[in-house]
């Protein structure tokens, strides 16, 4: 039995996974093959990525974006040769596609060849009109070669863009870190917190990078105000705790701990600290 497009529902990935588990044939257009294809891929479900992908391609044989998510697929399973054969076909066809430099950047990144790979991101950043995952990418790329100072930039253009890209604010502090930039770093959390108040993570980070440089009453402060964003944020109770320990301020490092043992402490690090306070 089969149904047209315009009877498909708003939920194509029930659809499709419906239809997985029944004789009934469903047409999807294109764009949802790869929404559901991503959906897949993203959560880790390569078998049902594949079947989306071999599905799609039958009922829309000459679309190139199914057939860059089946080389996407091929790169994931290290089948480099096919891989890139695939890529050799498709560029043909479209040569300005920045998905095809992307993919073999990946494929010269998984043999460990980061300078050709960052070359290609650089193309497909000048081919693409939304760039932020090649921002991504190319952070990556510049962290395996060591490039700190231009991996932090390229994660920042990440941020700029999401300002809740946890990831890639991450990345930026672990940059800062190993280039023991804690001015830099501080710099950049208050700029960020100018404009995201509220933010517990960035807080945490911002008390850390206090206590690197000696700032204890700044940290306390800062995770203060992380405990204020998020009155559950273990981490910033515990960091806390430790300053007022290193102050001499057992009383009050032992409250902070034992509210970390309330809302969670499964390595049971908290009592130890409170063990060393009394």
């Amino acid at each position: 039995m089969a149904f047209e497009a315009e009877e498909r529902p708003d939920r194509p990935i029930a659809k499709f996974e419906s239809m997985l588990k029944t004789d009934d044939v469903y047409f999807f257009d294109a764009e949802d093959f790869e929404d559901i294809i991503h959906h897949y891929l993203n959560n880790g479900k390569m078998s049902l990525a594949k079947k989306a992908i071999k599905i799609g391609l039958t009922q829309h044989p000459s679309t190139i974006e199914l057939k860059l998510l089946e080389v996407e697929v091929h790169v994931f399973e290290n089948n480099l040769e096919l891989a890139e054969s695939m890529l050799d076909s498709l560029q043909t066809i479209d040569s300005n596609n920045e998905e095809i430099y992307i993919q073999r950047a990946n494929i010269f990144s998984k043999k460990d060849d980061h300078n050709k790979a960052i070359q290609l991101l650089e193309k497909a950043l000048t081919l693409s009109d939304d760039s932020i995952d090649i921002h991504s990418l190319l952070g990556m790329e510049h962290l395996f070669m060591d490039n700190f100072e231009e991996a932090k930039k390229h994660f920042i253009q990440c941020v700029l863009f999401d300002e809740h890209d946890y990831a890639s604010l991450y990345n930026i502090i672990y940059c800062f870190d190993f280039l023991e930039d804690f001015d830099g770093a501080i710099v950049f959390l208050n700029d960020y917190l100018e404009k995201n108040p509220y933010c517990e993570v960035v807080w945490h980070q911002l008390g850390k990078q206090y206590i690197e440089k000696g700032m204890y009453k700044e940290a306390i402060a800062a995770f203060d105000f992380a405990i204020i964003s998020d009155d559950s944020f273990v981490g910033a109770y515990f960091e806390k705790g430790k300053i007022l320990e290193k102050l001499k301020r057992y009383n009050e490092a032992i409250e902070n701990y034992e509210i970390t043992i309330e809302i969670e402490d499964p390595s049971a690090f908290a009592y130890l600290r409170i063990g060393k306070c009394q």
